[in-house]
């Protein structure tokens, strides 16, 4: 999914995510030539899930 549908589906907005790539919170599932992220909300929210782990959060 792209990053706007991504953006939707966790109720945060795009800019949010890109903060978050760019940041090393999160790691697109895939890269397109053009640069655009391409995402699996399933491994999405596996990413989420394991930074609350780490940080207490969970």
């Amino acid at each position: 999914m792209t990053t706007g549908e991504l953006a939707r589906e966790l109720g945060i907005s795009p800019r949010t995510v890109a903060r978050y790539v760019s940041s090393g919170l999160l790691t697109p599932t895939e890269t397109t030539l053009g640069g655009h992220y391409r995402w699996d909300v399933v491994e999405v929210r596996e990413q989420i899930r394991k930074l609350r782990a780490d940080s207490g959060d969970g």
